[in-house]
């Protein structure tokens, strides 16, 4: 069995690697908790001192990376080098913070001392998506190597290389050997490594019905899981909103990494008084955008990572106009390279509202007023992030609070920000990421009592 990386814009193969032996799978475990007592043991500041050359290594070597990353996922150049950028800038943030997320919380109580600790799991297991496939994965790495756990990598298929190259990094700035590893395996295998004792728990970003399995599996051995899903993200827009930066930054947050993003603005829901104008301004601002080659300085967007996702997108675009949507941008592709698509009349019961849309497709959905919007936004079985434009932000106030989301960002681009935590409700997940709350999802909360 091997795993063979595809350019997506020429559809040139780049190599293959060989997947691993059930054999060197077992060692690769047993070498990761082997790691764990003696990584787990260092001092906090001992720790901090690897990461520091993580940081530096990662600014060094960024266009290496990011080359491969663009060779292999498609996004553009500048996109996968601002990519290893916020890699380094996650660590910088732990850096900062982690002695403070780390420290024992004293709690006054009768008992002469009680305290909670936060002590590392053990070996966890990252099952990650080839989307931004250094930031998912440093995403949960940062965090969670620095409290002490060791990591397991079950990277996408398609990103084989920027696998091995994130393992090639810890290696490069002298960890450990064992604290943390890339598999290459079969998702099939993904079932054997969680159900071995050595592994405590599991991390996934990816689709729902991998999230359903993974989650099942963990369950049924009692392991700790945090999900990452789906979205199908909503941007409200109201007509007090300021519509030129609404529809700049809606454009740009749908069409970004070629529409490949669960944080993306998906249903673009907005108030009827203000929708013509809006969607005027949207287009303008989709017409900017310049394909090509990824590594092009001129190229504003590249191709979808894989053929049969751009076949996904035209069919999900094709059921939708079938069911009464109208193309007002789009609808040609040559291969992976699928033109910004932009469908109107777009209402719950059609593929693009209900369905995840996973590159670059964006729908107006049109709202009589806000609280229809909420509703229109609410009526989703997603809850990742979402959008709120209105210049009132008393009323922002009030409004995000009744958004069913992980997130809302008030006009702004949503986005995952490591001083916030990041995750989902609803078919979008469980558990959060980033900040001191994600930090501290892999850890043992543990009690101290002392009469």
């Amino acid at each position: 069995m091997n795993f063979t990386s595809v350019n997506p814009y020429t559809q040139k193969k780049l190599k293959s690697y060989p997947a691993l032996s059930s054999q060197a799978l077992d060692q690769k475990i047993k070498q990761a908790d082997q790691a764990f007592n003696g990584w787990s043991e260092l001092s906090l500041e001992d720790r901090m001192a690897y990461f520091r050359k993580i940081a530096a290594h990662l600014r060094s070597e960024k266009q290496r990376y990011a080359e491969l990353m663009t060779a292999e996922m498609g996004k553009t150049l500048k996109e996968a080098m601002a990519e290893i950028e916020k890699c380094a800038v996650g660590c910088d943030y732990y850096l900062a913070n982690a002695p403070r997320f780390l420290a024992d919380l004293t709690i006054e109580t009768e008992a002469k001392k009680s305290f909670v600790a936060y002590q590392p799991l053990g070996i966890v297991l990252a099952v990650m998506p080839w989307n931004f496939p250094f930031w998912q994965v440093f995403r949960f790495a940062i965090p969670s190597l620095l409290a002490g756990n060791v990591g397991l990598l079950k990277h996408a298929a398609n990103v084989s290389g920027c696998s091995l190259a994130i393992e090639e990094i810890f290696r490069a700035c002298d960890f450990p050997a064992g604290v943390f590893q890339s598999l290459l395996i079969e998702s099939k295998t993904v079932e054997t490594v969680l159900k071995d004792s050595r592994v405590k728990a599991v991390t996934l970003t990816g689709s729902e019905k991998a999230g359903a399995s993974v989650a099942s599996i963990a369950g049924s051995q009692i392991k700790k899981s945090v999900l990452e899903l789906g979205g199908s993200d909503a941007l409200i827009v109201l007509a007090d909103a300021d519509l030129e930066k609404a529809a700049e930054v809606a454009a740009h947050s749908r069409m970004q990494n070629a529409g490949q993003s669960c944080i993306a603005a998906k249903r673009f829901i907005v108030e009827k008084a203000v929708k013509k104008e809006f969607t005027d301004r949207v287009l303008h601002h989709i017409g900017l955008i310049q394909q090509g080659d990824p590594m092009s300085e001129s190229t504003t967007m590249g191709p979808v990572a894989r053929l049969d996702l751009a076949e996904a997108i035209d069919k999900q675009c094709a059921d939708t106009v079938q069911q009464g949507a109208r193309i007002l941008h789009g609808g040609q592709r040559d291969g992976c390279n699928v033109q910004p698509i932009l469908l109107d009349n777009v209402k719950p019961g059609m593929t693009a509202f209900d369905e995840e849309t996973f590159g670059p497709l964006a729908v107006i959905v049109e709202a009589k007023d806000e609280r229809d919007a909420i509703k229109l936004a609410n009526q989703s079985n997603y809850g990742l992030g979402s959008a709120l434009w209105t210049q009132d932000l008393e009323r922002a106030d009030r409004l995000a609070r009744q958004i069913q989301a992980g997130s809302v960002f008030v006009n702004s681009l949503m986005r995952s920000d490591p001083r916030v935590p990041f995750g989902g409700v609803k078919l979008s997940g469980f558990g959060r990421e980033l900040s001191e709350v994600g930090m501290k999802e892999f850890l043992n909360i543990k009690t101290v009592w002392m009469e």
